[in-house]
């Protein structure tokens, strides 16, 4: 119901109770005069009716009337007391929700019945929901992506690069990196490779080989035995690396680990290493270069994370509903999972309503004590007034009874 029809309510009850004062009122006159006139006991009864309810009628008029506003505009002590009274009214009205509605004993029963894993896997177990909450967790993080402010992220970026890079020894960090590669033996994928490599090198440029020793040698010598020399260096490089790459316990393999071994403790512990290093970082790593680095970094990772979150079928979407998927899955057929978030979810809410009721009480004494008085008085009008105006009626019917009655005894005794 809205504010126009409770006020068109009011207006009309008002009515109806003041006229039924202004009906006694008329009555009391009428009876008076006529009673100087006629002795009829009769109108003695209705004059002594309708002068009780007048009096009650008043009575009732000035009582409603004190809640809201000045009888007759007239600052009687102890009326108007909602526009007056609102802080108290405020805190009262705090003190009354904490103490009724939020104790431990009332809200514990509605706690213990709150079974949340039931409905949010009915409701996640519906593909529609999953698109609302995924759209609408897509659209908060996008919101919260866009807001960020661009400066302060790239500036956060290169100052923690910064910090990192200033800590780090680069030399360290690559001789360890090598000495972990060795430790794995890493490093024989690449000699296999790099034998492979060779191999089918030397196999693919035998006429290179073949030109190359028609060059260097005797011009005496036939071609035929330039060529077999050939062949012959061809067939032994090439099986020497087939050997390297097909025995991983060949010779050369240990010789090359014990020269990278060495070469990676020679990058830790020569000083030349170190100072090659830090120079190189103060080239590529300066304050300025770091900026223009870590800008890039945020406007890459900016436009990929908004196209994928704008995207329908993005990777990023189909992530969240796979997880969401499998969620709604333990939550609809694991038993224990269920207690478990049903029983987080309690303790939480209990906590959390225990631990904040004194803020809930303070909410509604500070949002009624900060209403002005006299928006108060009309809304309170607004809402109840309508039945108060049944005190006024009541009160004219009753006062009238009960002189009635008070008349009735006086002339039998």
């Amino acid at each position: 119901m809205n504010d126009e029809l409770k006020k068109q309510q009011l207006k009309r009850y008002k009515t109806l109770a003041t006229g039924l004062f202004i009906l006694m009122a008329v009555t009391f006159i009428s009876m008076t005069i006529l009673q100087k006139e006629n002795s009829s006991h009769w109108i003695g009864y209705i004059r002594a009716f309708s002068e009780a309810a007048m009096v009650g009628a008043l009575a009732d008029w000035f009582a409603v009337t004190a809640l809201f506003n000045y009888p007759l505009g007239l600052k009687i002590p102890h009326t108007n007391l909602i526009e007056n009274s609102k802080e108290k009214i405020g805190d009262n009205l705090g003190n009354f929700v904490v103490d009724n509605f939020l104790s431990p004993q009332n809200i514990r029963p509605y706690i213990q019945k709150l079974k949340v894993s039931v409905y949010v896997g009915d409701w996640l177990s519906k593909e529609r929901n999953q698109d609302v909450l995924i759209n609408e967790l897509s659209s908060i993080i996008k919101d919260i992506i866009n807001k960020l402010d661009g400066e302060s992220v790239v500036n956060f970026i290169s100052n923690k690069a910064e910090e990192m890079t200033d800590s780090i020894k680069l030399n360290s960090v690559i001789g360890n990196g090598i000495e972990y590669l060795l430790n794995k033996n890493d490093h024989q994928k690449i000699i296999t490779n790099l034998s492979s490599q060779i191999k089918n090198y030397i196999l693919e440029n035998e006429d290179m080989v073949s030109e190359r020793v028609g060059k260097e040698s005797f011009f005496l010598i036939p071609k035929s035995v330039d060529n077999k020399i050939a062949e012959k260096i061809t067939k032994g490089l090439s099986d020497y690396f087939l050997e390297v790459e097909e025995n991983l316990n060949h010779p050369l393999r240990a010789e090359i680990t014990n020269k990278i071994l060495d070469f990676s403790q020679e990058l830790k512990d020569e000083p030349k290493w170190e100072t090659e290093f830090e120079s190189i970082k103060s080239d590529f790593l300066h304050s300025d270069k770091l900026k223009q680095y870590s800008s890039d970094i945020w406007q890459s990772l900016k436009s990929s994370l908004i196209k994928e979150l704008s995207e329908e079928d993005s990777k990023m979407k189909s992530y969240f509903r796979k997880n969401i998927s499998e969620f709604v899955f333990n939550l609809q057929n694991d038993e224990q999972f269920q207690n478990r978030i049903d029983h987080w979810v309690r303790v939480t809410a209990y906590k959390y309503i225990l631990k904040n009721t004194k803020n809930f009480g303070e909410l509604i004494s500070t949002t009624v004590g900060d209403w002005e008085g006299k928006e108060l008085s009309r809304k309170l009008e607004l809402e109840v007034g309508k039945d108060l105006q049944f005190i006024r009626i009541n009160g004219t019917i009753v006062g009238g009874l009960v002189g009635l009655l008070i008349y009735t005894i006086a002339n039998f005794i």
